[in-house]
């Protein structure tokens, strides 16, 4: 099967279970509450996040042509925005009618509105692309961080004992070791995919959460309601996914928004070693960074990766400071 049809696949799963998680989440006072808080003080940045989702979406459902296109390669929704051959010879500045270089008339005159790279690419198209990475490395990444840390620090947390000083040790361990170097061997060694550079990434950012969820579960496990459900014979586990973990879902929605921003930066730090994922924004930036030293200089490969960049880590870390004011335990007393 082609490998744009599993992803479609993929985006559909997604889909379907984002819906079932907004459902859930509606069906408690609670968190409808916060979302209607969150709407109420972030407007503009969830509305730029919701962007940046819905043109990752675009770019992620594809398909190919049928046959007599001249097109054989499957297209995403996104790249069916712009004509089929929106490409050039080499540099084009932005809304030019003639090539950088040389001035030849271009193929399409005026269309791109962000200028071409050195292969002729229009830099607009592949900056959006670049959201489709963003939201794949941030997302994917912490779909595998959160679980883990959920696993290790509420298993410490509740069980204690030998099983602590195991989780406490494997926490110290990866402490101590750069995480920049640590991350750049997993990625050495896995192979440089996308799926590969976010299982790295997924592996090596799980500790901080870990220890948090470990502090808090030390605390709840201590609780009227927990020591009274172990009283009326409630197993043990039942009692950690009945009472533990949800009252830890506050912190999970908190540090999967706060390191969603962090680990995109991740990403383009790696790009700039040349261990990044194809079409991120890292690399736009990455392949850019020569083209300073030209003269004239060639600005806006480096400015348009830069702008979407920015735009992204600014909503997001707006969006994830509401988020943390309005899920703060003692904001939450005050406004009850």
């Amino acid at each position: 099967m082609p490998l744009h049809v599993w992803v479609n696949g993929a985006v559909a799963l997604f889909a379907l279970g984002a819906a079932v998680v907004a459902w859930r989440l509606r069906q408690s006072a609670l968190w409808r509450e916060a979302g209607r808080e969150l709407w109420h003080r972030r407007p503009l940045a969830l509305a730029f996040v919701a962007l940046y989702g819905a043109v990752a979406l675009c770019d992620a459902i594809s398909w190919t042509d049928a046959e007599g296109t001249g097109v054989r390669a499957p297209r995403s929704l996104l790249e069916r925005a712009f004509p089929a051959d929106f490409h050039e010879a080499s540099y084009s500045a932005p809304l030019a009618s003639v090539e950088f270089y040389g001035g030849q008339p271009l193929h399409h005159p005026g269309a791109h509105w962000l200028g071409t790279d050195i292969l002729g690419r229009d830099v607009l198209l592949q900056a959006l692309r670049g959201a489709r990475v963003a939201l794949l490395v941030g997302g994917l990444t912490s779909l595998i961080a959160i679980p883990l840390a959920l696993l290790f620090g509420v298993a410490a947390g509740y069980r204690g004992g030998w099983l602590d000083d195991v989780v406490l040790f494997l926490i110290s361990v990866l402490f101590a070791m750069p995480g920049l170097l640590l991350l750049i061997a997993l990625i050495m060694a896995l192979g440089r995919g996308p799926v590969q550079v976010c299982v790295a990434l997924g592996v090596t950012g799980w500790v901080s959460f870990a220890r948090l969820a470990r502090g808090e579960t030390l605390k709840l496990r201590e609780l009227d309601y927990v020591q009274a459900a172990r009283a009326l014979g409630v197993s043990e586990l039942r009692i950690v996914v009945r009472h533990v973990v949800p009252n830890l879902m506050h912190l999970v929605v908190i540090t999967f928004v706060l390191m969603f921003s962090g680990l995109v930066l991740t990403e383009a730090v790696l790009a700039w070693l040349g261990l990044g994922i194809d079409g991120s924004w890292g690399q736009m930036i990455d392949r850019a960074r020569d083209e300073l030293s030209r003269d004239p200089i060639i600005w806006w490969n480096l400015a348009a990766a830069s702008a979407a960049l920015f735009g992204l880590i600014l909503a997001v870390n707006l969006v994830g400071d509401a988020v943390r004011d309005i899920l703060d335990p003692r904001t939450l007393r005050e406004r009850t």
